[in-house]
């Protein structure tokens, strides 16, 4: 369809105010807390609205960084290093660190349609920043200099009604897929660390290292139980290649996520192939170690780096019961780190060592059989959204330059912003 719409150039400041971000004094602690959301490169990965950041600034924090206060609906887009132009639109009062550029929209464009235009424009973003510096920064100055075609506001309105639809459903399955999880985790606990599983009244309790556990139970290292235990390769990226390598930004809320994973080109020893069952923990760095996830899905020709550890199971441990054991763990794992700041390893013996709780067989498998249609229907909903968010993606650009026609089309509109 041919758009009979024209599409007016404005720049980006002349559609909004544009503010970048800041840090507050690291050194003093009261400067962060949980009263606000302060938003970084890292918290952007695979969201539209950002309602959590991993760390947030206190009321004190939030003083210190006045000027930069955003609202509700404003559109961030990171701006410096391999991570400019990512965009995420605020659901609440926040801030960003200083690698953020923020638009704060007027009445001339929809919050909505400005962060799917703004999404289309990753590489251009890319290529702008690059120019004459070592590491890429799109400054405030050029940023709010850009150009940007806008068409009238009631056909931003119908554009960003279709892109939602599909970020709707997105948003829904990932609900589905939140409660799948924790209703897994909650029979876990049950059974498990309150020894309330079918059948518990009639078992005694003993002392263990861990203290009472029920009898015939047992505790064990994690090499007990476990068949390989190790850190992953050196990649060579190489964007042609099929061959894939997952890293530490794959790895959060307990979660693998593959779309973030790089493909390169180098050959792996055949144990560092990931493997249905196996348990990846993030092994290097500050707020990423300890991170853990399960593959739960057979993958193709797919490794990991050097700052992840696979931990295996042995015929020992049902997978189910092994993969939400060691989730359970991340706290433990985040601590067991050592080194100087920045540089925090999680040691392979430290992880060989851990002690774990090893019911017997019949418990785990029972386990299994109630959890694993769960965690099935998880990966299922995941699947459904990554082909959700790859049509998304197909019509995002040819809906945002007009191509397509959208005028006379009857949309649902009425959950876009003003």
């Amino acid at each position: 369809m041919t758009n009979r719409i024209e599409l007016e150039l404005v720049r980006i400041k002349d559609i909004g105010t544009v503010k970048t971000g800041r840090t507050p004094p690291t050194a003093v602690a009261s400067n962060f807390g949980d009263e606000y959301l302060f938003v970084t490169p890292s918290d952007m990965d695979g969201r539209k609205r950002i309602d959590d950041t991993e760390r947030k600034v206190s009321s004190q924090g939030a003083s210190v960084l006045a000027s930069c206060r955003l609202p509700a609906n404003s559109v961030c887009v990171s701006c410096i290093g391999w991570q400019m132009g990512k965009v995420v639109m605020t659901t609440q009062t926040c801030f960003t660190n200083q690698q953020i550029n923020t638009i704060i929209p007027n009445d001339k464009v929809l919050p909505d349609f400005l962060y799917y235009n703004l999404s289309t424009r990753r590489e251009e973003f890319q290529t702008l920043g690059s120019v004459g510096t070592r590491t890429p920064i799109l400054k405030k100055s050029l940023f709010e200099n850009l150009g940007i075609y806008l068409p009238p506001v009631p056909i931003q309105r119908k554009i960003a009604g279709i892109l939602s639809g599909y970020d709707r459903l997105i948003e829904n399955n990932t609900r589905r897929i939140e409660i799948l999880e924790e209703m897994a985790r909650s029979i876990y606990r049950e059974w498990f660390v309150n020894f309330r599983f079918p059948g518990h009244e009639q078992v005694q309790m003993v002392d263990s290292e861990l203290g009472l556990i029920p009898e015939g139970w047992e505790v064990v290292a994690l090499q007990d139980i476990t068949s390989y235990i190790n850190r992953g390769i050196s990649p060579k990226y190489d964007d042609n290649s099929v061959s894939i390598v997952i890293n530490q930004k794959c790895i959060r809320d307990g979660r693998l996520n593959l779309e973030l994973a790089r493909k390169h080109n180098k050959k792996v020893p055949f144990d560092k192939l990931v493997r249905f069952g196996d348990v990846l923990v993030n092994s290097t760095g500050v707020g990423t170690l300890g991170r853990v996830a399960q593959v739960y899905q057979n993958i193709q020709d797919c490794s990991i780096d050097s700052h992840v550890s696979i931990v295996r199971p042995n015929e020992r441990v049902n997978i189910d019961y092994f993969g939400l054991t060691l989730v359970k763990l991340e706290p433990h794992f985040s601590d067991l780190g050592v080194g100087a700041t920045g540089q925090t390893e999680l040691r392979r013996q430290s992880l060989s060592e851990t002690v774990v709780l090893i019911p017997p067989q019949h418990f785990q498998g029972k386990f299994s059989d109630i959890v694993a249609p769960m965690r099935q229907l998880c990966l299922k909903l995941s699947t459904k959204n990554g082909f959700l968010g790859q049509t998304r993606d197909l019509l995002l650009p040819r809906l945002i330059s007009g191509e397509i026609d959208v005028e006379n089309l009857d949309i649902n509109t009425s959950q876009i912003a003003a």
